[in-house]
């Protein structure tokens, strides 16, 4: 299935007999669909339909739809005398010139000019619905192509850091046991050190005999490596990453379930950040939360 952005841009005209319609989406990121019309009111009676079209496509971000409406300029056959208005401007004059007989007569252009006195054609309803949603078939598939594209460009995006990540948790995996082997090494000479081990003291001066002291840094070089030991969280890394791939390779309305998995990657990096005994492994931790954070960051306009 297609991924898709919540970015989005499209706009279309069409020419109608009345004039000139106009439809344009927009569309940022959002948790939930938040549709917002700008119609003018002559038009209003086209929002249900709208509504309704981009409904059955969309289904998150902040969306901005502008409806538009320009009549083409006036001729003779769209235009007509306002009969009402006329016979009462009729009247008017006539009680007018009863009570002032010197007062002039209203000329013909200033009748012209009154207020609402020239009317425009009515548009004819049915044809304006039928344009419109003619019209908004063909915007909302270009809105939806310029999603599809953007999202393809985050699909691609965030394959590049996946795979940037597998290659980390890759190198430095086979490191582990090796570094936490030297590690251990290291911990057993200063604590044998410590416990005066290294230069053996006269028996009747040593607090502890040397096997206890062998078995006292043997229990504690064992459960400080078990500390140190980070194979669980690059093993859950790895799995995370797998599921991933596979969400993205699924595709369709996935944003939701990626948060969730920038949330699980996020958490193991820091669990790798915090055991990290030597600077490989700090190292290592930075890059996969730099990482982690670039997708993040994107993971919040998608669908």
């Amino acid at each position: 299935m297609t991924i898709c952005s919540m970015t989005g841009y499209a706009v279309g005209s069409a020419e109608t007999g009345a004039g000139t319609l106009t439809i344009e989406i927009k569309s940022v990121n959002s948790r939930f669909l938040d549709l917002q019309f700008r119609i003018n009111d002559d038009l209003r009676a086209l929002e249900p339909a709208l509504r309704d079209a981009l409904m059955a496509k969309i289904t998150r971000g902040k969306v901005e739809i502008r409806v538009s409406f320009g009549r083409k300029n006036a001729d003779g056959e769209s235009q007509s005398i306002n009969g009402a208005l006329l016979s009462s401007l009729m009247h008017l004059q006539a009680e007018l010139k009863s009570k002032f007989p010197d007062a002039a007569a209203l000329s013909v252009a200033e009748i012209l000019r009154w207020p609402g006195i020239i009317e425009e054609a009515q548009i004819a309803g049915d044809t304006l619905v039928q344009d419109a949603n003619s019209l908004m078939a063909k915007v909302l598939r270009d809105f939806i192509d310029s999603r599809a594209r953007e999202g393809e460009a985050l699909n691609a995006m965030l394959l590049s850091r996946i795979t940037a990540m597998d290659e980390i948790v890759v190198r430095i995996t086979p490191l582990i046991a090796q570094l936490v082997s030297q590690f251990q090494q290291k911990a057993i000479a200063r604590m044998q050190e410590a416990l005066g081990l290294a230069n053996p003291k006269p028996e009747a001066t040593q607090t502890l005999s040397q096997q206890e002291a062998a078995e006292r840094i043997r229990q504690e070089v064992t459960l400080y490596g078990i500390r140190i030991d980070v194979a669980e969280e690059l093993s859950r890394l790895a799995a995370h990453l797998l599921e991933t791939r596979h969400i993205l390779k699924k595709g369709g309305q996935l944003g939701k379930r990626l948060d969730f998995m920038m949330q699980e990657l996020n958490r193991e990096a820091n669990t790798l950040g915090s055991k990290a005994a030597v600077k490989e492994l700090s190292d290592a931790a930075m890059a996969l939360k730099l990482l982690i954070e670039q997708m993040r960051e994107q993971v919040q306009n998608l669908e």
